[in-house]
C-alpha cells in the first residue's frame, strides 16, 4: 500500500508527500529490525537461563566427582606408606603384602573433563548473554583451566611403570581382580581401602625380593607420591572454581 501510494505521488512530483512515506517506510524497516533483534536477545538469554541450569546440575556431579578422587588418593597413599615400610624391611609387612602394596601405590586416577568439554555444555557464545560479570568470570575460569594438570597422565610417573616391570603380569592380574578399580554412577572410580587377597607364598617371596632388589624404587615412590599431592592441589584449585561458579548460579 505505501509503495503504491509512493508510485503516485512520484507521478504527481508531491514532494512533501514522498518524503512523509519514505520517512514511514524506512521507521517501519528501523522499528522491524530492532523488534527481531530485541527478540533474538531474549530468546538467547532464556537459552542462556536454561543452559545455565542445566550447568549447575552437572556441576554438582562433577564436584562429587572430583571429591571421589580425593578419597582414591587416601587409599592409594595408604599403600604407599605400606610398600615403603616393605623396602624398609619392616617385619609387619609380609612379602605377600608388601607385593600388593607396592602395586597398589602404583594405581592412579584424574579428571576426564576438559576445557572443550565444558564449551560443548554451556556453549563459549553465550558468555556474552550474562549480564552478571563475576558469573562470566567463574565460567572463563572453568573453560580455561589447564586440564593436563589434573588429567591420569599427571600422575603417570616413573614409579608406576618400572614397579609394574618387576611385579610379574599374573600377580598383577590377580590384584587388580580383586582390588583394582571398581567404576560407579557419575563417572566415579573407586578402589577397596583393603586388599584381602595373599599371593602365593613362594611367588610372593620371589616378587618381594625382585622389588627390594630395587631399593631406588622407594625414592620413586617418594617422587610418586608428590606427583599426586600436586595433583590434588591442582584439583582443589579446580574445585574450588566449580564451588564459586555454582554459589553464583544459585
Amino acid at each position: 500500500m505505501i509503495l503504491r501510494r509512493l508510485s503516485i505521488n512520484l507521478r504527481a512530483q508531491n514532494w512533501t508527500a514522498i518524503m512523509v512515506e519514505f520517512v514511514m517506510v524506512v521507521l517501519g524497516v528501523f522499528f522491524g529490525i530492532l523488534a527481531a533483534n530485541w527478540n533474538l536477545e531474549r530468546s538467547a538469554k532464556q537459552e542462556t537461563g536454561r543452559l545455565l541450569s542445566q550447568l549447575d546440575s552437572e556441576m554438582g556431579v562433577f564436584i562429587a566427582n572430583l571429591d571421589s578422587i580425593a578419597t582414591y588418593y587416601q587409599v592409594t597413599d595408604a599403600f604407599a606408606a605400606q610398600a615403603a615400610a616393605g623396602w624398609r624391611g619392616d617385619p609387619a609387612v609380609s612379602d605377600s603384602a608388601f607385593v600388593i602394596a607396592a602395586y597398589q601405590a602404583s594405581q592412579i586416577n584424574g579428571v576426564g573433563n576438559n576445557s572443550s568439554v565444558w564449551a560443548q555444555i554451556f556453549g563459549a557464545e553465550n558468555l556474552r548473554n550474562i549480564d552478571d560479570s563475576g558469573l562470566r568470570l567463574n565460567l572463563r575460569q572453568l573453560m580455561t583451566f589447564d586440564y593436563d594438570l589434573v588429567h591420569l597422565a599427571a600422575a603417570a610417573s616413573r614409579y608406576r611403570e618400572e614397579v609394574r616391570k618387576v611385579i610379574p603380569d599374573v600377580q598383577q592380574k590377580a590384584i587388580r581382580a580383586q582390588c583394582g578399580d571398581k567404576d560407579r554412577p557419575g563417572g566415579i572410580i573407586v578402589i577397596p581401602a583393603r586388599c584381602d587377597l595373599v599371593l602365593p607364598p613362594a611367588e610372593a617371596t620371589r616378587t618381594a625380593a625382585a622389588l627390594r632388589a630395587r631399593p631406588e624404587l622407594a625414592g620413586e615412590l617418594n617422587w610418586h607420591r608428590a606427583a599426586i599431592a600436586t595433583q590434588m592441589q591442582n584439583i582443589n584449585t579446580l574445585k574450588n572454581h566449580c564451588i564459586a561458579l555454582t554459589k553464583r548460579i544459585d
